[in-house]
């Protein structure tokens, strides 16, 4: 079985993310997408919460699964007998970061691959961190994430607001 680690803080979920987990299920039998626990960062769904949204919404589409993960997301991939990690890369900008932790995860382990996917031309500008924003602004996020991850958007500014 071809397994497939797409990793990330998933902060929240986005219809960009969506679209990176659909190409790479075509490209492989399961894929798991991984939400990174990192205590440096503070985001603002907990990772109960960022679990639950996203089993809700990738977690229905057939041969995905959702997991968490801390440590090294090489050796999580080992763990998972997962032979490659997918990437989305929505303009150069993110090809810099991206091409350097795909070289320093194949000097870690090198059989496992990096896979860089685009997503669709309309979510090329999507980011999680520019839907918190126009959500904390008041704004209609519902074009840009699921209708339940723009719900929990904005139940958590009504809270902070």
């Amino acid at each position: 079985m071809k397994r497939a680690i797409y990793p990330g803080s998933f902060d929240p979920v986005t219809n960009g993310h969506l679209d990176v987990v659909e190409r790479a299920r075509k490209l492989f039998d399961e894929v798991i997408v991984a939400v990174a626990h990192n205590d440096e960062k503070q985001p603002l769904f907990s990772l109960k919460e960022r679990l639950d949204l996203l089993q809700q919404t990738v977690g229905k589409i057939e041969s995905v699964k959702v997991a968490q993960f801390d440590g090294l997301l090489v050796d999580f991939a080992l763990e998972q007998n997962a032979s490659a990690v997918i990437r989305g890369l929505r303009a150069v900008s993110d090809f810099e970061f991206e091409f350097q932790m795909a070289l320093m995860n194949r000097k870690l382990r090198d059989s496992v691959e990096t896979i860089f996917l685009m997503p669709k031309e309309e979510y090329t500008y999507l980011s999680s961190r520019l839907v918190k924003e126009i959500a904390r602004l008041g704004g209609d996020v519902s074009k840009f994430v699921p209708g339940i991850v723009a719900r929990a958007l904005g139940n958590k500014f009504k809270k902070v607001n």
